[in-house]
């Protein structure tokens, strides 16, 4: 078995009580993750309605009006989802220019990648560079939502041309589709809310436990199954609350 583990993804969200600080498993059979060195990775994901229909090479206008198609939609109605970072300056100048917006996030580009696959989220792509482990997550899941994600390494030291070198990985520039990235057949993604987000509450405390919401999804089944559980304390006395 494959497994990719994020135990805390978006820290500084956590630390600071901010959104979409979530906790994250995938888990394939052996060979159906991709062993993605520890680096940056430019990324593309948009829902399934959009699968097909953008490109990573393609400048950021043109996929805005591919996406605002699909959608059948003004490029204006369209909410990108950018990490806040001084490295995306220019494509978060393109986004504006092109007429879409922007929705600046400090940390947790997995969990907007999420919510640009499920409709009613209000978000509908995410753009720009992150964590590479990350994005073969973000594949994971969007093997099971249908959604799609492409990436690009970002190989900018020798260090990491050796390193990478050492991994097999010969092609540079290579365009990495959701099915490069997780390739399994028997793909199971989990995750649970630490802090409120757009798709899961975070964990919410009461005297006697704790009260957590998760979405766990299955390739195989196409089953996507959102869970609210109490963890009580093992206490004699202990009460379940509905809230």
């Amino acid at each position: 078995v494959d497994i990719a583990v994020d135990p805390l993804e978006g820290t500084n969200l956590c630390a600071t009580g901010s959104a979409n600080a979530i906790t994250v498993l995938a888990a394939s059979e052996r060979g159906g993750l991709l062993h993605a060195p520890d680096c940056y990775m430019e990324k593309l994901v948009v829902g399934p309605s959009c699968k097909g229909k953008v490109s990573l090479d393609a400048p950021v206008k043109d996929n805005l009006q591919a996406i605002a198609k699909a959608l059948d939609r003004d490029v204006e109605d369209l909410v990108v989802i950018v990490l806040d970072r001084p490295r995306h300056e220019k494509l978060v100048d393109d986004i504006r220019t092109a007429g879409a917006r922007i929705k600046l996030i400090g940390d947790g580009d997995l969990s907007a990648g999420i919510a640009a696959a499920v409709i009613g989220t209000g978000v509908h792509a995410v753009m720009g560079t992150g964590g590479a482990p990350e994005g073969v997550i973000t594949a994971a899941a969007m093997r099971c939502l249908n959604g799609e994600i492409q990436a690009r390494l970002v190989i900018d030291t020798p260090d990491l041309e050796a390193r990478i070198a050492k991994m097999g990985i010969s092609d540079k520039k290579k365009i990495y589709r959701t099915e490069d990235l997780a390739p399994g057949k028997h793909i199971i993604f989990a995750a649970t809310g630490v802090t409120e987000g757009s798709l899961m509450k975070g964990v919410r405390f009461f005297g006697e436990g704790t009260r957590t919401s998760s979405i766990v999804m299955t390739l195989e089944t196409g089953a996507v199954r959102f869970v609210e559980s109490i963890h009580l304390e093992k206490r004699p006395d202990v009460k379940v609350r509905f809230f």
